[in-house]
């Protein structure tokens, strides 16, 4: 059941990825792409050349499955190999929370994408906040289910941090979208404290 909602959630989020700007037969490199999913929609939605990068051995042998181009590594380094704007777009979709140096990573896919998409989930969330205000936990829930001593290590920022860091970098946000708790619908008031997630198309 709850492995359902997640798909579910995922599946909506891929799609409000895919309409971030995303054009006809752009040339697409996605970070930490996971089983595939957003760029096999992609590739049938838009036409896109796709280039997928993951770590886990598991998730990059669906990928080859399912068709997608893949290479299986460490996005850090495989940034390391493309020349300024080699893509139209890298996706960073619930990839920033689990980078050693998330900045440093948003900065490099700014150099060889002519725009980034970034997707993550917002701790400002106020049921997170009361968690830990009450409670002094972490919120469990469908995103993450586990407890903190079964977890990968996550780093936890709000909206507001990542427009902050924007800001400080010179990076543009063209277009913002917020997501409501369930993530279906979108969230245009006080969006630091009732999103659950977050959607930014940037550039440098």
């Amino acid at each position: 059941m709850v492995e359902n909602r997640k798909q579910e959630a995922k599946r909506r989020t891929d799609q409000m990825v895919i309409n971030c700007g995303i054009q006809t037969e752009d040339k697409v490199l996605d970070l930490g792409c996971g089983r595939g999913s957003l760029l096999q929609l992609l590739v049938q939605e838009k036409q896109v050349s796709a280039l997928g990068v993951d770590i886990d051995s598991a998730k990059v042998t669906e990928c080859v499955r399912k068709g997608i181009p893949v290479y299986q590594g460490d996005v850090d380094e495989v940034l390391e190999f493309f020349p300024n704007h080699w893509f139209d777009r890298v996706i960073l979709s619930r990839t920033v929370e689990h980078l050693q140096q998330p900045g440093k990573t948003i900065e490099e896919a700014l150099r060889v994408g002519s725009r980034v998409t970034v997707g993550f989930v917002n701790h400002g969330f106020w049921v997170n906040r009361m968690n830990y205000f009450l409670k002094g936990n972490r919120t469990i829930n469908d995103v993450y289910p586990d407890p903190w001593y079964e977890s990968a290590p996550v780093t936890l920022f709000s909206l507001s941090n990542f427009e902050d860091f924007c800001r400080n970098k010179g990076i543009r946000i063209h277009e913002r979208v917020c997501l409501d708790a369930n993530w279906k619908n979108e969230c245009r008031f006080l969006p630091n404290l009732l999103s659950g997630y977050v959607i930014c198309d940037i550039s440098k």
